[in-house]
């Protein structure tokens, strides 16, 4: 209960002290007191009835504020305390979005329609007035994150930070200071070896490099005169390959695959060179491991984990039954799901200084393998609750049975951006409901014809010395 104001001194009566007031006439008085009560009841019903994690209601902030919201007093009451003196859009601080891109928000390099409305539902376009903070989780890669962004801004019409991205290639940054030496692979041209520079490895060798040293590494691929200006003269007889990186979709199958075994079935990465025992080569990790995606056409087309696959089942068959172990990054690898979050909490705070994790992450994708699969094994050993959506715009085809079950499916990006703000909204509302104080069988209030002595009674009365809660002692 806040506190009361000292209350003006009245004249005694004869029969007592009188009645003390403070706040105006008596009518006032009475719904300070009911306020007071209201309030306080509320505070005691939070405090012993907060709902668990999974239940707790989603709630709204300032975009520019941390402050935590304010409860509600009352159902028409708003859940959040607006910025003084300005009027600043709502950020949603209980949830949050991930999207994949291909087949999600993108297709053939084409923004799926629903995707730009979806945007801007994010965005403030809502009946609620409420932005959704959201990021993008893509198993593609082959370029910077930055030129991702601006691609992805052009298609979608919004602009996005690269803060907010995630390629399939981004958490191999954080081994830049555990390989000197590595060998990049994939991509159009030099920019793999540009992206994989710009995360802190030192030494980047790309197949470009390999060839011009030895054209009869590949017997079947030659460099384009732009191949050979751009790919770096050196000699590779003192040379040990560290680590091989598969950035992205390679461009020269086979070359690629050629050079992936030799080095696989090398003396510890020293190109030209053949172990005896095969089990000596550097490791290979992989950006990603889906096997196919969804392009232009109208078919899905392969992809990397295709390669993967080709690459230890190659390996497999020249080595007599040796076993080649590779490593993947990207969905559905729960290290990549492990940065997602890490990024998140970075977005969340920098952009709309929240500093509590989301109760609820909502994650759309296309490919059950990988969106699906990844985003359900996540959930089991998350904090929070990462709730998986299938569209039916991508690799999934309705009418089929997905490997691995979505907590829903939906058709569009769009449906499952409306999908995920309803059922918050819904969880709020109900939550809100359930806690809200319910004050019945209340006493009316009545100046009836009594004097003075029946209102005094009627009254716990504030002395002059000391401020103490206002009471009622109402008898029928």
């Amino acid at each position: 209960m806040s506190s009361l104001q000292q209350p003006p001194a009245f004249p005694e009566s004869p029969e007592g002290p009188s009645p003390c007031f403070h706040r105006g006439s008596f009518t006032n008085e009475i719904e300070t007191a009911r306020t007071d009560l209201s309030r306080k009841l509320l505070l005691e019903d939070s405090q012993t009835d907060t709902p668990s994690v999974s239940e707790t209601a989603p709630s709204l902030s300032p975009a520019a504020s941390a402050t935590p919201s304010t409860p509600e007093l009352g159902g028409e009451e708003s859940p959040f305390t607006p910025a003084e003196g300005d009027e600043q859009p709502l950020v949603a601080d209980s949830f949050a979005f991930a999207f994949d891109i291909d087949g999600v928000l993108v297709r053939g390099g084409r923004a799926i329609p629903e995707a730009i409305q979806a945007m801007k539902v994010l965005n403030g376009e809502n009946k609620y007035g409420i932005r959704v903070p959201y990021i993008f989780l893509t198993n593609g890669g082959g370029k910077s994150e930055a030129e991702r962004c601006g691609d992805l801004s052009r298609q979608l019409q919004v602009d996005i930070s690269p803060a907010q991205f995630i390629c399939g290639h981004t958490p191999m940054s954080e081994m830049a200071t555990k390989y000197n030496t590595v060998l990049v692979v994939g991509g159009e041209g030099e920019k793999c070896r540009t992206v994989a520079q710009s995360y802190g490895f030192q030494d980047v060798v790309t197949p470009g490099d390999i060839i011009k040293a030895n054209s009869a590494t590949t017997p079947f691929r030659k460099l384009t005169p732009e191949e050979l200006k751009n790919s770096k003269e050196r000699d590779f007889s003192n040379v040990v390959i560290e680590a091989i990186f598969v950035f992205a979709d390679s461009r020269d199958w086979a070359g690629d695959l050629q050079i992936i075994i030799d080095l696989a079935m090398s003396k510890g990465g020293r190109i030209g060179t053949l172990s005896e025992t095969f089990d000596e080569g550097p490791p290979i990790y992989f950006s990603h491991n889906d096997v196919v995606w969804s392009a232009a056409h109208e078919n899905v087309r392969l992809g990397m984990g295709a390669l993967r696959g080709i690459v230890e089942y190659t390996f497999k068959e020249v080595t007599k039954g040796k076993t080649l172990h590779t490593h993947a990054f990207g969905k559905p690898q729960i290290g990549t799901f492990e940065f997602a979050t890490r990024l998140l909490k970075r977005w969340r705070k920098n952009e709309h200084r929240l500093n509590a994790p989301p109760n609820t992450v909502y994650f759309v994708g296309d490919t059950p393998e990988s969106d699906i699969r990844g985003t359900n094994v996540f959930n089991e050993r998350a904090e929070n609750d990462w709730y998986s959506i299938l569209v039916k715009t991508g690799v999934y085809q309705e009418g089929t049975e997905p490997t691995y079950k979505p907590r829903v499916t939906v058709d569009t990006v769009l449906d499952a951006v409306h999908h995920g703000i309803e059922r918050e909204m819904q969880r709020r509302n109900a939550s809100r409901t359930s806690r809200k104080p319910r004050l019945v069988n209340m006493p009316r209030l009545s100046l009836a014809d009594g004097g003075k002595e029946a209102t005094t009674k009627s009254l716990g009365i504030l002395d002059h010395n000391e401020e103490r809660a206002l009471q009622l002692d109402i008898t029928s």
